[in-house]
């Protein structure tokens, strides 16, 4: 899973962090209360957590230790306000992994995120490969060889979430998580679409991995597949909403 959680609750500053991580190819959920985030971290797992230190219902530090207590080591950047030492070592004792002080660049939440994202236990590389593709967050490029084509913001979350998953089964609520986030208004065969999209931009650029559907299963990438793409092969939709 590429996708970030955001929890805070400052409405103009959660879009501009989410906007600027968006920007660079990583898409993230907001949360505004430890209550929201409580909920979307139990539902799904992200590769960084980005919590705030003062919020409506609570401490972020004390919800960051009720998630290390129950073993969730997912890496975490704390937002503060606070810039005293003893604020810094609190984070960093309660589990934080980097910290940030109010104001911030916004260049450089994002390269903390990329750094934290670099992390072994987050298995995500800024290029994310499997048999002849790869995928580069950064410029939302799908290439093979020579060959390259643009992805939508969606299907990039989506081919990196297959990526990840290096050829196994993925699930059709983890594809719609990964590329619509929890409670995004996704259309009944949105996925759908955007997996026929995907489909055909590896075609384009003589991909020979395929991706294929195991019905009632889900959905992986085969290297070098032969015959059929798949068995329940959608067919073409006009319909495109929330893709």
């Amino acid at each position: 899973m590429s996708r970030v959680a955001i929890v805070e609750d400052h409405e103009r500053l959660a879009g501009m962090v989410r906007q600027a991580l968006g920007d660079a190819g990583i898409e993230a959920d907001l949360f505004r209360s430890v209550s929201e985030a409580s909920y979307g971290v139990s539902q799904a797992d992200y590769a960084v957590l980005i919590i705030d230190r003062g919020l409506p219902d609570g401490d972020g530090l004390a919800f960051l230790r009720s998630l290390r207590a129950a073993g969730r080591m997912t890496p975490c950047l704390m937002l503060t306000a606070r810039d005293a030492l003893h604020d810094r070592v609190d984070g960093l004792e309660s589990g934080a992994d980097d910290y940030v002080t109010k104001p911030f660049a916004m260049s450089e939440l994002v390269a903390r995120v990329r750094t934290l994202m670099r992390r072994p236990a987050v298995l995500t590389a800024l290029i994310a490969s499997f048999a002849d593709i790869s995928v580069d967050p950064r410029q939302r490029v799908l290439q093979c060889g020579a060959e390259s084509v643009v992805l939508a913001p969606t299907e990039l979350q989506i081919m990196q979430c297959l990526i990840e998953a290096a050829g196994g089964t993925v699930r059709h609520a983890t594809l719609e998580h990964a590329a619509w986030g929890l409670g995004g208004a996704v259309t009944p065969n949105a996925l759908e679409v955007t997996l026929h999209r995907l489909r055909k931009k590896l075609a384009a650029i003589g991909a020979a991995t395929r991706l294929t559907n195991t019905r009632g299963a889900g959905f992986a990438l085969q290297a070098g597949a032969q015959g059929p793409l798949s068995s329940d092969e959608p067919a073409p939709s006009k319909r495109d909403a929330g893709v």
